[in-house]
Parts: structure tokens; sequence; C-alpha cells
């Protein structure tokens, strides 16, 4: 438990006071946001403001994963190492995307194909690494390794890793539009997965989870990092976490489903994302197939925005909605863990 507390609080305190420096760097060298011109009139006010915030995010991340092995019996794994690795490559591809825009002034960064494959390189090489190096389970489950008791062979396993980790990132990326919306989401989500892995490791005789005392503190470093950052996020933002933090925590939540056996679990504690990111296939579809717009905008919180709602209370709500689904996920854990311990 020390290790838990120490490795959130320092992340937590290492976002939190880093942004501001952060900040005063972005500000020095004019790194600001483009804001996209088809986007809602009232969003035309953020233009400029600091971008890749994600930078402080990953960085409170990573000190609260390190200084919470420090003093305490919590060994480093491979797992929680490859997940960490995970994140920080998406940081930077993240990154890399960020600095196109900024630097060439546009709302558009990497190339949809470069951005993709480099997307792909990472799915497929946490999949490769979590079956011949940090020994990850392959079973296709729920809550626990034995629910729905599908063991995916190697090539099977590569994909669906890559389909997770992809579509989580991206999920989270279109997320991430409103002052505050992706980090507050996010830290409920990295809040229940710490619960998760903790009584995980608690119960290892059901669930079978190697390492995943390591993994809770990855899931609590990303939490305290994205309380920290949302400090500074909070509607008025005086930062955006950009690309370099939005794909990183999508690529944290996939991973992190994907190492403690919850792959399946993962679309509800994440639900926002789901709903955000189902926005946009509808409106896309219904466009393509019948011409016609689903949603005044996708995703779905411009489409609020553009009836009237103000950013704060899009904002608010859909941290609502976001808590619902991780008290939901959290909710039906443990109703599994009842049912075992019935048949017992």
């Amino acid at each position: 438990m020390i290790s838990i507390f120490t490795a959130g609080g320092v992340a937590l305190l290492v976002a939190g006071f880093g942004t501001p420096l952060l900040l005063r760097f972005l500000v020095k060298w004019r790194i600001g946001q483009q804001v996209r011109e088809d986007g809602p009139a009232q969003h035309a006010a953020k233009q400029g403001t600091p971008t890749m915030g994600g930078i402080a995010l990953l960085g409170g991340m990573f000190a609260g994963y390190v200084l919470g092995h420090v003093g305490t019996r919590t060994s480093f794994t491979r797992s929680g190492w490859l997940v960490v690795l995970a994140v920080l490559a998406t940081g930077i591809v993240g990154a890399a995307d960020d600095w196109i825009k900024v630097s060439r002034r546009r709302s558009l960064g990497l190339n949809k194909r470069a951005k993709a494959s480099l997307q792909l390189a990472i799915g497929v090489g946490f999949a490769l690494a979590a079956v011949y190096w940090a020994g990850i389970s392959r079973d296709l489950s729920f809550t626990r390794y034995d629910v729905p008791r599908l063991v995916l062979p190697v090539g099977l396993y590569v994909v669906w890793c890559v389909l997770v980790i992809v579509g989580s990132s991206n999920a989270v990326n279109l997320t991430d539009g409103l002052d505050g919306l992706a980090s507050g989401s996010s830290a409920f989500a990295f809040s229940c997965l710490s619960i998760i892995a903790y009584w995980q490791f608690r119960h290892f005789g059901i669930y079978h989870v190697r390492h995943v005392l390591d993994l809770a503190l990855v899931a609590v470093s990303m939490a305290g990092a994205c309380v920290g950052f949302l400090w500074w996020n909070a509607a008025p933002a005086r930062i955006i976490m950009g690309d370099t933090g939005a794909l990183a925590i999508g690529t944290g939540l996939a991973c992190l489903g994907l190492s403690m056996n919850l792959s399946l679990l993962i679309p509800i504690i994440g639900g926002l994302f789901v709903v955000v990111t189902l926005s946009v296939v509808i409106q896309v579809i219904s466009f393509r197939v019948f011409h016609t717009r689903v949603f005044r905008m996708a995703p779905l919180h411009h489409h609020f925005e553009l009836i009237g709602w103000p950013e704060t209370t899009v904002t608010v709500r859909f941290w609502i909605f976001s808590g619902l689904c991780t008290a939901l996920g959290l909710g039906l854990f443990y109703a599994d863990y009842l049912t075992v311990g019935t048949l017992r």
C-alpha cells in the first residue's frame, strides 16, 4: 500500500508542479495550439494556447512509477516496464504530431498513414514483448483469466492487442476536445484500474495476474499525473495536453487492460471514450451512406456545444457519465468476485 500511495502522490506532485514550468517554456517558444477551422466558433479563442502539455503528464507518470519502488519491497517487473515503455513510445508519436502542427501552423499533424504505421508498430511490439518477454497471459478475459476461458493463439493475440491499443489511443484522442475533459475522465478510469489491480494482488489465487502489484503502481501513477495536470488543464485551460498526452493515456488504458486480463472490461470502464468514438463512426457512416448528419458536429461533445450547452457544462456532465461507467466496471468486477467466493 505504501508504494501505491507514494507512486500516486509523486505523480500528482510532479505533474502539478511540473506543468507550470513546462508552460513557461512553451509560452517562451510560442508553442501553441492550432484550432481546426471547422470547429465550434467559441474555440477560436483557444488559438495559441500552449500545447504538448502531455510531456508534464508523462513526466509525472514516470516519476511516480520509479519513485514508488524506492524504500519499499515492491520490485520492478517486466510487465510494468512494458506498459510504461508503450505509453512513452506513444507519447513520442503524439509529440511528433503536435510539433508538426505547431511548426507548420496547421491543425493537422502527421499524415494518417505515418501515424497509423507508428501506432501499429507499437501495438505489435507490445504484443510480441508481452508474449515472449513479460509472459503476459494471452487469455481473452472479462474480469479474470477463466472468463470466458479463451486463450488466443499468438498471431490472433497480436491482432487483438493492435486493435485494443490503436482503438483506445485514438478514442481518448477524439475525446480530448474540451478543457479538462480527457484528463478528468482518464483519472476516473486509472483510479478504477488501481483498485482492481490491488484487489487482484490480494486475491492472486483467483486472478493469476503476474506482476499485478507493479501494474497497480503504473495505474495509480497515471491517475495521479492526470489529476496533477488537470489543475492547469481545467477550464479555462492554461495548457492543452495535445496528442502527446491523449494518445499516451489511451495506450496506458489499453496496455493495463491487456496486462491485467481485463481487455473486455476496459470498454465499460472507459465507456465515455467508446461513446465519443461511436459518435464519430455514426456521423461518418450516416454522411457517406445517407448524405445526412446525425449530430450537428462530431465528436459528440461538439454536438452539445452547438445546441447551446456551455463548455464547462458539457465537461462536467461527461465527467459524471465517465464516473458512472467507472463505477459500473468496478461493480461488475466485484460482483464477479462475489460469485467466485460463493462457488468456493
